[in-house]
């Protein structure tokens, strides 16, 4: 029997069969299903660290979803909660498990950094993905020429290997579009990053055209916040915001920086960030006007 355990909806089982996300959404899911725990138990963060020979610390992290779990801890932890129920325990080993297994962005590992890693798995199991850019085209809407050209941009002493890895990179990344259940993509652009030239004059019309494209797929909305509109509800940098249909998983603000990332998921921050977003998309030309941009910027250039 399970002590004083809450309801877990949907269950461990529905993650160990449905396991959308790899295992970034896999240790946040274990965490907060660990925490939930711990909290009915009425048991401190000093106590459960006691009880894997580790520290509050590590119990945080733990349930923050920021490290995978190690099957010893996790069925430690399960005894100190009272979770004797054979099943039950069978799942959380299991998807304790499941949370060290790479995911596929892992082949990159050598361009990868850990902060965005993070963002892959997370982007991988979101419902909604909302962003607004300043300066380029959102990643998941770049042609592989434009790509390359931010990669080089960003990174200029990289080999020609490595450039060819992170396009790679981001052109696989791209494939959650149009999959089964993809999710809904709802992308603000300034309309300086389409009038700011990267590469040359044909990298710059086959993205413009690519955005045409992109945007009569049924799960993508695209705007385009124009000139005219002057200073931005969001000015000073690009914000993405992550949604999700499990319950286990709150919305999570990602802010990108030149070497780091921050990822904020309190909800007074996401609410915020919410409202920028709203602001911006109220702000922003309308879907079908936004396209009249596009092609009156693909005339223009050619």
């Amino acid at each position: 029997m399970i002590a004083a355990q809450p309801s877990r909806e949907p269950s461990l089982r529905h993650y160990l069969e449905h396991p959308r996300g790899g295992p970034t959404v896999l240790r946040i899911v274990l965490g907060t299903q660990l925490r939930r725990l711990r909290e009915a138990a009425h048991i401190t963060r000093e106590a459960a660290g006691d009880a894997i020979r580790g520290s509050h610390a590590k119990i945080s992290r733990l349930e923050l979803g920021r490290v995978s779990c190690k099957e010893r801890d996790v069925a430690d932890l399960l005894t100190l909660y009272n979770v004797t129920d054979e099943a039950d325990r069978a799942d959380f080993l299991a998807l304790a498990r499941r949370t060290s297994t790479p995911g596929w962005w892992h082949q990159y590992g050598d361009v990868l950094p850990g902060w965005f890693e993070t963002h892959i798995g997370l982007e991988e199991a979101a419902s909604v993905i909302r962003t607004y850019e300043v300066q380029f085209v959102p990643g998941l809407l770049q042609t592989a020429d434009y790509a390359r050209a931010v990669t080089k941009l960003g990174h200029p002493r990289a080999s020609a290997d490595e450039i060819e890895r992170r396009v790679a990179l981001r052109m696989q990344r791209q494939q959650l579009l149009s999959v089964p259940h993809a999710p809904r993509l709802w992308a603000v652009i300034d309309e300086a990053s389409l009038r700011r030239p990267l590469g040359d004059q044909k990298v710059m019309d086959e993205q413009l055209r690519h955005l045409l494209t992109m945007s009569k797929l049924p799960n993508v909305t695209l705007q385009i916040a124009p000139f005219s509109l002057g200073g931005l509800a969001a000015a000073g940098g690009p914000i993405t915001i992550l949604r999700f249909l499990e319950p286990d998983l709150p919305d999570i603000v990602y802010l990108e920086q030149l070497t780091s990332a921050l990822y904020l998921d309190k909800r007074d921050d996401v609410d915020h960030y919410l409202a920028v977003m709203d602001r911006l998309s109220a702000q922003a030309e309308s879907p079908r006007n936004s396209l009249a941009i596009l092609e009156r910027l693909l005339k223009q250039e050619s």
